[in-house]
């Protein structure tokens, strides 16, 4: 039927003629066509309606036309289906069943996608985590560093081979209600779960070389004892600190590593080399470096002459704090050194010399501790810090988090002297004159004439 008009009812066609130029009966409650209705050409529009004209033109919107009764000759075809006893035949189709099968297909397809995956998901929530059979195949050294929480073990024994999923590792660990201590264990690539952690959870599986070094030690003394807990010559270790970019040394130590391999408790994996331990011991150097902020806070503090320290020059500093005091006092004689080190504050009292006999015992090869005789005080050496203005070249020692701290911040005060006069409690006294000071040096006196010096 031709697209109707806005407003406009449709047309019905009328009856159609029949083969051979008659016409057929009237349809059940139709009037009789007019004659000559049959010989009549049909009204315009009975097979095709030519769209309303507007002044101006069609303004319409377009659309196809689609084929009428007469296009194609202009008169009745021989044969005409409507007539027949059987209903028009149609051309088949097959793309729109075809379209239906494949949304259909697809439509499946998808139910079946979201249920394998809805099953698969399920079965991972429901099934136990992925778990070595065990009972393991290569050795392995694993470490557990401080800090690191049950995830965090797990993940790195994932990452080394050990166990299979993190997931089955903790539910191993809560089973067991695991607590790992640092150190390293050894284990296997491939283990059981539950028998990675049996064996963490002992301390007495820990396979580490553990070797504590004290404040104040030197290089020579931290070779001998590191020596003696690894089984290896003094002079291994001092050859390996002689390749100073191997163990990450800094370039303003010029070489020497005094004073920068730190102070503190190690455990030292079982195949660790000398360069590796020496390596172990400046890295935490440099984490004592940036906590607290030494290279920037050194310009802080003048070092003599009027000019900033450098990162070197504290390091010095600290290490004379960490030979001579102890508790409160550290800042006290930090602040004595940069006041001697000062023209200002000093007046000519020292003329600049430090004075402290530690710095003279390790030039001449003995400990601090160790009372120097006449003549190993007048030995010259780079290091004699009575005759000699200003800070020793280099560190005299390892200073620790305190020492370092202190030179960082050293007391208010105008002190130039300080007596140590008990060696039983440490207690120490600081003088700002030298007449104060020859004071509490007769009290030691009197204190040794008591008591063993």
């Amino acid at each position: 039927m031709p697209p109707q008009q806005p407003g406009q009812p449709g047309r019905r066609p009328g009856p159609r003629p029949m083969p051979g130029g008659g016409m057929p009966p009237p349809a059940y409650g139709q009037q009789e066509p007019p004659p000559g209705y049959g010989q009549q050409q049909p009204p315009p529009g009975y097979g095709r309606q030519e769209p309303p004209q507007r002044p101006g033109g069609y303004g319409g919107p377009g659309y196809e036309q689609q084929p009428g009764f007469f296009d194609g000759g202009g008169g009745p075809s021989d044969h005409d289906p409507y007539f027949d006893d059987e209903p028009p035949k149609r051309k088949r189709r097959f793309g729109g069943c075809l379209a239906v099968l494949v949304a259909m297909a697809v439509v499946v397809g998808g139910f079946y996608f979201v249920g394998d995956r809805a099953v698969d998901y399920v079965k991972d929530m429901v099934a136990p985590p992925a778990d070595f059979a065990g009972p393991g195949t290569d050795p392995v050294s694993f470490e557990v560093h401080k800090g690191d929480s049950v995830s965090a073990v797990g993940r790195n024994l994932k990452e080394a081979g050990v166990v299979q999923s993190v997931d089955a590792f903790i539910d191993a660990a809560n089973t067991e209600g695991l607590t790992v201590q640092v150190g390293f264990y050894p284990l296997k690539k491939e283990m059981k779960a539950a028998d990675a952690v049996e064996v963490l959870a002992n301390p007495e599986n820990i396979d580490t070389v553990n070797v504590t070094i004290t404040e104040g030690s030197r290089a020579k003394a931290i070779y001998k004892v590191l020596a003696e807990k690894t089984g290896k010559k003094p002079a291994d270790f001092k050859k390996a600190a002689q390749d100073t970019e191997a163990i990450g040394l800094p370039d303003y130590a010029k070489g020497n590593v005094e004073g920068y391999l730190f102070p503190a408790t190690y455990a030292f994996p079982p195949d660790a080399t000398p360069t590796d331990m020496l390596s172990m011991m400046i890295d935490r150097w440099e984490q004592a470096l940036g906590d607290n902020d030494i290279e920037a806070r050194a310009k802080q503090l003048k070092c003599g002459d009027g000019k900033a320290c450098t990162a070197e020059q504290i390091m010095t500093v600290a290490s004379l704090v960490e030979a001579e005091g102890r508790g409160d006092d550290m800042a006290k004689i930090s602040r004595v050194i940069y006041n001697r080190l000062d023209p200002k504050v000093d007046d000519g009292a020292t003329n600049g010399t430090l004075g402290i006999d530690a710095s003279n015992a390790y030039g001449v090869g003995k400990s601090g501790t160790t009372e120097l005789t006449s003549a190993e005080l007048a030995k010259d050496t780079p290091y004699d810090t009575r005759r000699k203005a200003g800070l020793p070249p280099t560190p005299i020692g390892s200073p620790g988090d305190n020492a370092i701290q202190a030179a960082l911040n050293p007391a208010n005060g105008k002190w130039l002297f300080y007596v140590t006069v008990n060696l039983k409690t440490g207690e120490t006294k600081f003088a700002k004159t030298n007449e104060e000071f020859l004071k509490y040096k007769r009290e030691f006196q009197k204190y040794c004439e008591t008591k063993a010096c």
